[in-house]
């Protein structure tokens, strides 16, 4: 029998060990015993401290914590896994110090600095239960904390434990952000059948619930409220909606790139419904990793709902856990996990996107159901390649159009017909092309170009907003005007809520010398991507209005976001030069250039300014005047007139146009040929025999005379068709009194798909 001096206390226990302790300490044991004495004692000592725990004892690997609050044993449990899974992120998988979590809530003997009881016993047995990294929770502890912390939990049922002899509720803990206040399972205790003498006391219970119902007020707003009045822009006239990143809750950190696929996949899903109002990727990315409130996401982006929660990979198995709150209310609409495998995924997010529709009660067009059906590839292998190159493509660095290739490629050898993995291919192409960036992807210009067109062929065989996005570019660069506008008005009719499709119309509008509209169509994706870097297309469109106060201040910000892109700096000294700030303006032009060296390129001069794609001449002169001011050089070259109307092919005045055929009989007869393409273009393969006049740096008037007389025949080349570079040579080889000039549109590419001769340096 127990005797009177016996001391007892209610106390939260928190139990833990180390998982697979036993192979770790026989494949290492130095290591794993300093491991494990630097995580207790630079994470889980300064945790339980931190949380009012104390430890009762360490027991090899196992670790025995007392509290006086159950909220705080639950916090601490939490805070340390959460802290062994970043301690862990750099460590190899089979090397990882991984705990299992109990917690109980129950009575404890006290004998000294020591406990005992069934109170300790179930929470080591709840630790048994617990997966690695994970937390498992006694009836009595949820019971407590349920409606304290912004967790959430999985039932899983009466489990019988050793030597207890009532079963125990156990319940896992769920930490991802989605799955806050959800219960899954069932979450009550074990039901006994009503005896009728009970039902008074029945009656008298809802009576007791119902006070309570009421003082707990569980209508009351979960999330504190946002304020319409405080909110950055005004609520649009339908429902508005952000998505913010997934939490990747997968035991390996480099899954992120899944749960950022997720998150934008179901974005694009929501965006091409006309009935919502959907803030785009970039913006809502932002608050990735970052701890804000609802609240502030919504006023910051103008928008009523916020959709968030987290993404569970584990091989080809996948959870998603998605909560849906209304900002200006602060309550839940919905809370909902879903599983699956990887060849489910498009099935998983459509039901999320069903789900939404739903709860937000918009009507899809008959167009926009059929969308939804459409299944963009049917290979997951595909898809999870695509994922990886995208995420690369999103950082929009050379080194990462680089390292997105290879992924692409993966992605439509696994599926040649999957035409968003062929728009993607496209953009890097194009963007390597007109960034300058090629020589990163080990190739030429002109390889670059034709791969951005093939590609983007086989992408408009099943044509997405992306598809068309760079059409437009392509279509704008091959001076096609009317056609460039016309294929960013499909991307924008696909997809109303994608910014990139409004900033494809802009940079086409500004070009042909109505920049008024552009500005327009550059404010509507600056309010759908409040947080994103449109300044180089504002402060284009506001200097092309001659708002020259405007767009330096816009520029000025975009070196600042964005200090890599040497173009805004450009931008930012033609617009310091129409102000007369000729300080700040030959500081733009000089980090320009600076940034041209570090990359391997040669300097700029006003002749480069004769390659660039206008169909107003005036918005060409408006730049070059403002950066003449800014001090660049004239360089080489005089400015020619090269034929403007936007008509395709370009026909040069006073020159002779002549195909690949036509070429090789002059090549035959001994004409010169000149080639005005960069040098790493040249190295990596040119005519034989031609002479090399690299068009910015080299090709003057003087130049061209010393290798050939003003009456003799010359041809000259580049990249082909859509470039101009032997456009302007030849133009300005016409103006300088050269009699019989050869314009070669094919050039190069065309040359060598013909089969000639081709010689490398």
């Amino acid at each position: 029998m127990e005797t009177q001096d016996v001391e007892r206390r209610l106390a939260a226990i928190l139990a833990a060990d180390v998982v697979g302790y036993s192979r770790l300490m026989e494949a290492d044991e130095p290591g794993t015993l300093a491991a494990l004495t630097a995580h207790r004692e630079e994470l889980i000592e300064p945790k339980v401290a931190e949380h009012n725990g104390r430890i009762v004892k360490l027991m090899g690997d196992g670790i025995l914590v007392e509290f006086a609050s159950v909220v705080d044993a639950v916090q601490c449990a939490v805070a340390v896994q959460r802290g062994m899974a970043e301690r862990n992120a750099e460590v190899p998988e089979d090397q990882q110090i991984q705990f299992r979590m109990g917690i109980n809530l129950g009575d404890v003997i006290i004998q000294g600095d020591d406990i005992y009881g069934d109170g300790i016993n179930i929470a080591s047995r709840l630790e048994g239960l617990a997966e690695p990294d994970g937390v498992c929770i006694s009836g009595t502890v949820f019971d407590s904390v349920r409606n304290k912390l912004e967790l959430g939990y999985e039932f899983q049922g009466e489990q019988q434990v050793k030597n207890i002899s009532e079963p125990v509720r156990v319940y896992r803990i769920l930490t991802e952000p989605g799955a806050a206040g959800e219960v899954i399972g069932v979450v009550g205790r074990r039901t006994r059948p009503w005896l009728w003498p009970s039902i008074t006391a029945g009656v008298v219970g809802l009576v007791a619930v119902a006070g309570v119902i009421t003082w707990l007020k569980p209508w009351a707003p979960d999330v504190e409220p946002a304020s319409i009045e405080r909110m950055a822009f005004p609520l649009p006239d339908k429902p508005s909606i952000a998505v913010l990143p997934f939490t990747n809750m997968s035991d390996d950190p480099s899954q992120d790139y899944f749960a950022d696929g997720m998150t934008e996949d179901i974005t694009t899903d929501l965006s091409k419904i006309s009935g919502l109002f959907v803030i785009a990727r970039n913006s809502s990315f932002t608050y990735k990793g970052k701890a804000v409130k609802i609240r502030q996401v919504a006023e910051e982006l103008g928008v009523r709902y916020v959709l968030e929660g987290s993404v569970r990979r584990s091989g080809d198995q996948v959870r998603i856990n998605a909560q849906l709150i209304d900002a200006t209310t602060g309550g839940h609409l919905w809370a909902e996990r879903y599983d699956g495998s990887l060849t489910d995924v498009f099935a998983l997010q459509d039901k999320i996107t069903q789900k939404i529709v739903t709860a937000l009660t918009v009507s899809l067009t008959a167009e926009e159901r059929e969308r939804q059906a459409l299944k963009e590839t049917d290979s997951p292998e595909a898809y999870d390649a695509f994922l990886r190159g995208w995420a690369h493509y999103r950082l929009d660095t050379r080194e990462d159009f680089a390292k997105a290739l290879p992924y692409l490629q993966k992605a439509i050898q696994l599926d040649p017909n999957y035409g968003r993995a062929h728009a993607a291919l496209a953009a890097v192409y194009f963007g390597s092309w007109n960034s300058e960036w090629v020589r990163s992807l080990g190739i030429s210009f002109d390889e670059a170009w034709n791969k951005a067109k093939g590609h983007l062929e086989e992408a408009m065989k099943d044509p997405t907003p992306l598809a068309h996005r760079v059409a437009s570019k392509i279509l704008t660069s091959e001076k096609r005007w009317d056609e460039a506008i016309a294929e960013a008005e499909r991307a924008i009719a696909l997809n109303a809520n994608d910014p990139d499709g409004y900033s494809a119309m802009a940079r086409v509008l500004s070009k042909v010398g109505r920049p008024a509209e552009g500005l327009k169509f550059v404010n509507t994706a600056i309010r759908l991507d409040p947080e994103s870097d449109y300044l180089y297309r504002l402060g284009d469109a506001q200097f092309h209005l001659e708002r020259y106060d405007e767009a330096a201040a816009t520029m000025l910000r975009g070196t600042e976001n964005n200090p890599e892109d040497e173009w805004s700096f450009l931008l930012l000294a033609a617009a310091y030069g129409q102000l007369g700030r000729e300080q700040d303006a030959k500081a733009a032009i000089e980090t320009f250039n600076e940034m041209r060296a570090k990359a391997g390129r040669g300097s700029y001069t006003l002749g480069h300014l004769n390659d660039w794609s206008f169909k107003d001449e005036s918005v060409r002169e408006r730049l070059r005047e403002g950066l003449r001011k800014a001090g660049l050089p004239e360089g080489n070259l005089s400015v020619a007139a090269i034929p403007a109307s936007g008509t395709s092919p370009i026909e040069i005045e006073g020159a002779t146009t002549i195909d690949a055929a036509q070429a090789k009989t002059l090549f035959d007869r001994g004409v010169l040929f000149v080639d005005v393409r960069e040098d790493a273009d040249w190295k990596a393969g040119h005519i034989p025999d031609a002479v090399h006049l690299e068009l910015y740096n080299v090709f003057s008037e003087a130049t061209l005379t010393e290798v050939a007389g003003k009456d003799e025949e010359v041809v000259i080349h580049c990249h082909g068709p859509s470039c101009g570079l032997s456009a302007t040579a030849c133009a300005n080889a016409v103006s300088w009194g050269f009699k019989r000039v050869y314009y070669f549109r094919d050039g190069f590419p065309g040359w060598k798909a013909a089969g000639h001769a081709i010689a490398t340096d």
